[in-house]
């Protein structure tokens, strides 16, 4: 059998930077690259400036936590412990995610000598006009920064915040192997959960927050007619509007048929249990919910909110922000279709696959992280 020689970027020392490891995609996509560096070889330590930990750090990983307070004092303390990890841990390349970390990293570069800093921007919205002029006033200390979404590096040029030639566009990746069809998991699942077999699933992940606009998302549920079509809506997420729903659920007569599930650490399970996903935000950046329903297979109904076209193409339906009947009517038509042929599964399957496989992003990553460093590369020989 022959043998191909590929190659791949030497191992490096990387020091993530993150605003917080509580739940959300940005932190989840902390998460996942560090674990995929490390199962790569590389080095990986993760400074957070908040304290306190939701998500799942690998144990390979050196975690620092600095607690940071919100004022100039407590600025500077954290900028002093962060500058003793660069001088003991020595990174060859400082990549932070999201506003607070974004600009700390590169504050950082003033008080202690630095490796490339890269700084990745996740939602659309990153801020108002103040953090917008952070980002202008500190871009010159980084030496890349990126965006998850064509849409959010549009808005983040328009703002002013950063210049077209300075900014690059990086999707999120998720763990393919975790989010897949599975039809045991499905059946079991819908067992659990109370679903009948009559029953058409649809299901929401989100934070519970204005911009994820759940509200909307009830409205448009209860314009579908139960009488016709039995229909069970499940939204999983915590946040600080989970009563203000529970309250909408009860005017809209839908207790019977709607369930606030809370957190949730199955999300693989519910998105295999689902016949329809459903996105009702307003504001995304790089929507990775449904990036992990189309892996799971899940037929998708979303609002038009940025990086939505740019997971979905044509493999969901898309319709306007804030507009409770076009979405009924499009949800209403993807639970009657279901989930539809073995073959629409594996073609939903097959855009994330090409595109937000974690493994491919992570790769892309260190390419970018070699060029930066002059790091050379390292040959490895490949069955072929």
């Amino acid at each position: 059998m022959a043998s191909a020689i590929v190659v791949e970027p030497a191992p490096m020392r990387i020091l993530l930077v993150t605003t917080g490891l509580k739940m959300g995609g940005a932190e989840h996509q902390v998460v996942a690259l560090a674990r995929a560096f490390l199962a790569r070889g590389n080095a990986v330590a993760i400074l957070s400036l908040s304290s306190g930990r939701e998500v799942d750090v690998p144990a390979d990983a050196h975690v620092v936590e600095l607690d940071m307070c919100k004022t100039p004092a407590g600025m500077a303390r954290a900028l002093l412990q962060a500058r003793g990890l660069v001088r003991s841990w020595r990174p060859d390349v400082i990549h932070a995610h999201m506003i607070h970390a974004n600009v700390f990293a590169r504050l950082l570069t003033r008080v202690v000598p630095c490796p490339p800093v890269v700084c990745t921007a996740h939602s659309f919205r990153e801020g108002g006009r103040l953090r917008m002029l952070a980002y202008r006033l500190t871009d010159r200390w980084s030496a890349l920064t990126t965006h998850v979404s064509q849409d959010g590096r549009g808005g983040m040029i328009a703002s002013g915040a950063v210049q077209a030639d300075r900014i690059a566009v990086m999707p999120n990746g998720i763990d393919i192997d975790r989010f897949h069809p599975n039809t045991a998991l499905r059946g079991a699942t819908r067992a659990r959960l109370g679903i009948s077999a009559g029953t058409r699933l649809a299901v929401n992940v989100g934070r519970l927050v204005p911009e994820k606009a759940q509200d909307l998302l009830l409205r448009a549920f209860a314009q579908i007619d139960p009488a016709t079509l039995p229909v069970h809506l499940l939204i999983a997420g915590g946040g600080p509007l989970h009563q203000s729903l529970a309250d909408e659920i009860a005017a809209l007569g839908l207790t019977s048929r709607v369930t606030l599930l809370g957190p949730r650490d199955d999300v693989p399970a519910l998105l295999n249990a689902a016949d329809t996903f459903v996105l009702s935000s307003n504001i995304e950046g790089l929507p990775m919910v449904l990036v992990e329903a189309l892996a799971c297979g899940c037929p998708v109904v979303a609002t038009d909110a940025p990086g939505v076209r740019e997971v979905l193409h044509d493999h969901g339906a898309i319709v306007p922000r804030d507009d409770a009947a076009a979405l009924a009517a499009a949800l209403d038509a993807a639970l009657r279709h279901g989930r539809g042929l073995p073959t629409e599964e594996s073609a939903r399957r097959a855009r994330v696959a090409a595109t937000f496989s974690i493994d491919a992003v992570a790769q892309r990553w260190l390419e970018i992280y070699a060029n930066l460093t002059g790091t050379a590369a390292a040959p490895r020989t490949e069955a072929a």
